[in-house]
């Protein structure tokens, strides 16, 4: 389980949310809310927020902005990640990624099997790296974006949590690119 280590300062991340949905707007975003929310209540920075439509080349515009802009450290979006035709948000995702986090798609998948049983299937919860920044994507319900937050990002992006988490090897991530 989740351990923090409190002899060691905690160090905030800048993260910019992404609503992907054909009909939120601002007054109707409860799940980008919910991850604003949370991200600030444990100290992190809110870096940016936008609303994209279902469209690919829309989110990977807005991905590339925040991919290219060095206040961002990572993005979490809600939404899009169902299987109907119009659910386009790991495709984005995927398309930019310098490395697939596994992981998360499976621990939330996991997580929410516990909650909903044989539904979590229908999730296609995806993370990764691309330019230095992380990248999560969890579907588009509140419920969805409490437990990612809540029982896997709100640890990872802690630099204190044990024995290792994301924040740790941020400095690295573009150690590829160093000749």
């Amino acid at each position: 389980m989740a351990r923090i280590d409190e002899t060691r300062p905690f160090l905030p991340v800048n993260i910019a949310v992404l609503t992907v949905s054909d009909t939120r707007d601002l007054a109707s975003d409860k799940s980008g809310d919910t991850l604003v929310e949370r991200l600030t209540e444990a100290g992190h920075v809110l870096a940016g927020r936008a609303i994209v439509k279902d469209d690919v080349r829309a989110i990977v515009e807005c991905l590339r902005r925040w991919i290219a802009d060095p206040a961002v450290d990572v993005v979490i979006s809600t939404g899009g990640t169902g299987v109907t035709g119009r659910d386009v948000t790991p495709e984005a995702f995927e398309s930019l990624f310098e490395k697939k986090i596994d992981g998360f798609g499976e621990l939330f998948r996991m997580l929410s099997y516990e909650k909903i049983g044989t539904s979590c299937l229908q999730s296609r919860a995806t993370g990764g790296v691309a330019g230095g920044t992380y990248l999560f994507a969890l579907p588009g319900s509140p419920s969805a974006c409490r437990d990612g937050w809540d029982l896997i990002l709100k640890w990872q992006l802690d630099n204190r949590h044990r024995p290792c988490n994301l924040v740790e090897m941020m400095p690295r991530l573009q150690e590829h690119l160093k000749g």
